[in-house]
């Protein structure tokens, strides 16, 4: 028991720190693509990766069942990617940043509603939560100042909110016994139909061309391979272990992991408001994970 929950720990952290780093292929691959045609390329490449890896089909998949995998393509697929790319078009990066890691908040609250099998939530996690907004504020305006923008501040808290419902379909799928290989590609699937209608609206370009470039097609065959594929499967795996609402709040460390990676790749000056706010993230991350009796409470 105690191997599987940090198996689902590491599950976690490893995740978090590939999805903190794609910020930087995005980066490079954004001189010659749209974000819409990134995520449609990732998606795809990430579907056909597992198709390849487990070529079985899935069977006896009910109604109902069904709907739920409909619904996680379209929530954590489709629309958390679209709604956060359109609201960095509106406002700044450090909004965005601070505003996404809200998603465990609203996992949180998602969970005492819909699922039993989560347990009660304690004091320490909204204690944890409020520290770790304080650190991850820290990180994100650290050198910027604070300037509101209410249409894209709201596509982004809206952002945060639907990949919570995502993480609580993702528990819920995670219960009808499935490897978690096929209904990771299940929902890549939905996710990308759901995509396809939306290509039309942001002038998507095919230009296949500009993959005989080799930065671009190494960067995108790390957000489709690592990004998506892979690690949608880590991430699918620890929420079926740990529960929705304790891998959330990995999403703490993603501001943490774009800092540490921003210094040693981008060469970014280190200051002392980012060190603090790293500090203050971790540490709510321990705050919220930590339950008094060293057992957890998602099983």
């Amino acid at each position: 028991m105690g191997n599987r929950r940090s198996a689902g720990h590491l599950a976690a952290l490893f995740t978090i720190i590939i999805w903190g780093t794609t910020f930087i292929s995005t980066k490079v691959l954004l001189t010659d693509f749209k974000p819409v045609e990134i995520l449609f390329f990732r998606f795809v490449m990430g579907f056909a990766a597992l198709l390849l890896a487990c070529p079985h089909r899935m069977k006896g998949v009910g109604r109902r069942q069904e709907l739920t995998f409909v619904l996680a393509g379209l929530c954590g697929i489709c629309l958390y990617y679209l709604l956060e790319n359109i609201a960095l078009t509106y406002t700044m990066a450090s909004n965005v940043g601070v505003i996404i890691s809200v998603a465990p908040f609203f996992t949180a609250i998602l969970s005492r509603l819909f699922l039993k099998s989560e347990g009660k939530l304690r004091a320490n996690f909204f204690i944890g939560f409020v520290v770790a907004m304080a650190g991850v504020a820290l990180i994100s305006f650290n050198g910027s100042k604070l300037e509101l923008n209410p249409m894209g501040d709201l596509l982004a808290v809206l952002a945060a909110f639907v990949w919570a419902c995502y993480s609580i379909l993702t528990r819920k799928i995670s219960s009808f016994g499935y490897p978690v290989i096929l209904t990771t590609r299940r929902t890549f699937f939905y996710g990308i139909l759901f995509m396809v209608p939306t290509l039309f609206l942001f002038d998507f370009e095919m230009g296949l061309e500009r993959f005989a470039d080799v930065t671009h097609l190494l960067n995108i065959l790390y957000l489709g391979l690592g990004a998506s594929a892979l690690c949608f499967v880590t991430w699918n795996l620890a929420v079926k272990v740990l529960g929705a609402v304790k891998t959330s709040v990995y999403i703490y460390m993603v501001p943490v992991i774009t800092v540490v990676t921003s210094v040693l790749v981008l060469k970014e000056p280190v200051t002392w408001v980012s060190i603090m706010g790293t500090v203050l993230a971790v540490a709510g991350l321990f705050l919220s994970e930590y339950n008094g009796k060293g057992s957890g409470n998602s099983e």
